[in-house]
C-alpha cells in the first residue's frame, strides 16, 4: 500500500480540474445551444415546390388527354385549352377583374361583420360565466341551422340587393370563429392563470398577456375555417339576383351552356381560396413565432 505525502495529494487536487476540463462540452456564454435541423433531402429528390405541383399538373394532363381523345365532349366539360382561351378573353375585356373585385368586396364585408360579432361574443362567453350562460347555448342552437335555408328570410328582411348576400356570408363565417375563439380561451392552461395571479397581474393584464395570446392559435384556425366557408356562402349569395361578381358569370354561363367559363370561375374561386389561406398561414408564422410546433418529418 502506497502512502502519499500531503504535498503530492495537494498537487493531484490542483491537476484534477484541468484534466476534467479537457473532456467538457464547449460552452458559449452560459450554455451551448445545439440546433437540431430536419434531415436533409437526398440529392436526387426534387425540391418540395416541384413535388407539390406534380398532382395538379397530372390532373390537368389527364383532363387535356381526355378532351383531345373525345372522352370529355366540350358540352360536358371544356378542355384546358378552351378554358385558358376563355380566361384570356375575360381578362382582356376586364370582365373577370371586375367580377373578382365585386366578390372580394362582398366576402370582406361579410367576414368583417360576422367575424367582429363572433369574436366579441366568444370573448364574453369565454371570460365570464354569465356570458357563457346567456350566449353560448343560443349560438350552439343557431349554428345547427342550415345557412342556405335562411336565404328566403334574408330576402324578405333585406330585399334582393347586396345586404342579403353580405348577411349570408356574415352568418356563415361567424360560427367557426366563435367556436374556435371560445374554445381557445377555455383551453388556456390553468397553471398559467395561477402563475399570473401569483405574480400579481390584474384581471385586465391577465386577459391581455395570458388568455388572449393563449387563445390566438385557435383563433387563427377559426379564421382559416371561416374563410373557407365564406367562399361557399359567396357562391350561394351570388345566386340572389346578382348582376355582378363571379357567381353572376357562372349563372350566365350556365344558362348558355358555356362550360369553359364555368370552369374559369371555379378556378378563380379555388385560387382566391389558396391565396387567402396562404395569407393566414403567414399570419400564423408571424404572430405565433413564440410557439414552436411540429412541421412534419
Amino acid at each position: 500500500m502506497t502512502v502519499l505525502d500531503p504535498a503530492t495529494i495537494a498537487s493531484l487536487r490542483r491537476e484534477e480540474p484541468a484534466r476534467l476540463s479537457r473532456h467538457r462540452i464547449p460552452r458559449t456564454g452560459a450554455a451551448q445551444r445545439i440546433r437540431i435541423t430536419p434531415k436533409q433531402l437526398a440529392g436526387g429528390m426534387l425540391p418540395r415546390p416541384l413535388r407539390r405541383a406534380i398532382g395538379p399538373v397530372a390532373v390537368v394532363l389527364l383532363w387535356h388527354g381526355a378532351s383531345v381523345a373525345g372522352v370529355l365532349p366540350p358540352e360536358v366539360l371544356a378542355g384546358p385549352i378552351a378554358v385558358m382561351a376563355s380566361a384570356g378573353r375575360l381578362l382582356a375585356s376586364g370582365e373577370l377583374q371586375q367580377a373578382i373585385l365585386t366578390s372580394l368586396g362582398r366576402t370582406a364585408a361579410g367576414l368583417a361583420i360576422g367575424g367582429g360579432v363572433a369574436v366579441v361574443l366568444a370573448i364574453l362567453a369565454g371570460l365570464f360565466r354569465l356570458g357563457e350562460d346567456l350566449i353560448d347555448s343560443t349560438v350552439q342552437m343557431l349554428r345547427t341551422l342550415p345557412i342556405v335555408a335562411l336565404i328566403p328570410l334574408l330576402i324578405i328582411w333585406f330585399g334582393i340587393g347586396e345586404p342579403p348576400k353580405i348577411a349570408l356570408i356574415a352568418l356563415a363565417t361567424a360560427f367557426p370563429l366563435y367556436l374556435n375563439v371560445y374554445a381557445g380561451i377555455r383551453n388556456v392552461d390553468q397553471k398559467l392563470i395561477e402563475v399570473a395571479q401569483t405574480l400579481g397581474l390584474s384581471r385586465a393584464g391577465l386577459v391581455w398577456n395570458v388568455v388572449l395570446p393563449g387563445a390566438l392559435p385557435n383563433a387563427l384556425v377559426g379564421l382559416r375555417h371561416a374563410l373557407g366557408v365564406a367562399w361557399l356562402a359567396l357562391i350561394f349569395g351570388e345566386q340572389i339576383n346578382a348582376n355582378a361578381g363571379i357567381g353572376y358569370l357562372m349563372n350566365t354561363a350556365r344558362e348558355l351552356f358555356q362550360t369553359d367559363i364555368i370552369v374559369v370561375c371555379l378556378v378563380v374561386y379555388a385560387l382566391l381560396g389558396l391565396i387567402v389561406d396562404a395569407v393566414v398561414r403567414l399570419l400564423e408564422r408571424v404572430l405565433l413565432s413564440w410557439r414552436p410546433s411540429f412541421t412534419g418529418a
